[in-house]
């Protein structure tokens, strides 16, 4: 399966060891069809239809990590939900997952087109 993870699960950042053993595939950049908002210390990707393109990366996991990322982004409890996300050329006609942030983003900072982990 491929994931698109734009936050705490890229290379560099504080949960990018649930991804050690997948195989990283390419930076890349979404449709612009999402916002990308400050949660804390962690950002939330919702789709918008006043959206930008987002960078992030491209993964290849397996399903171990999948039910991994799900506990990760605590899917059960609904703070995300994993869906299909749209990316810009050449991986545009690939099926790639996501994870959405399912709750309320009112009153939320943007972060703009990519998370900083200064913010």
């Amino acid at each position: 399966m491929l994931i698109f993870v734009y936050g705490t699960l890229m290379r560099g950042q504080s949960r990018a060891a649930a991804l050690a053993d997948q195989r990283f595939v390419s930076e890349v950049q979404t449709q612009p069809e999402y916002r990308l908002y400050v949660c804390g210390n962690y950002p939330g990707l919702v789709e918008h239809e006043n959206g930008r393109s987002i960078h992030g990366e491209l993964w290849s996991v397996n399903e171990e990590c999948v039910e991994r990322l799900d506990r990760i982004e605590a899917v059960d409890e609904g703070l995300y939900v994993r869906r299909s996300v749209r990316l810009m050329s050449p991986h545009d006609q690939s099926s790639v997952q996501t994870y959405l942030y399912a709750q309320p983003t009112n009153g939320l900072r943007d972060c703009g087109d990519r998370w900083i982990t200064s913010v």
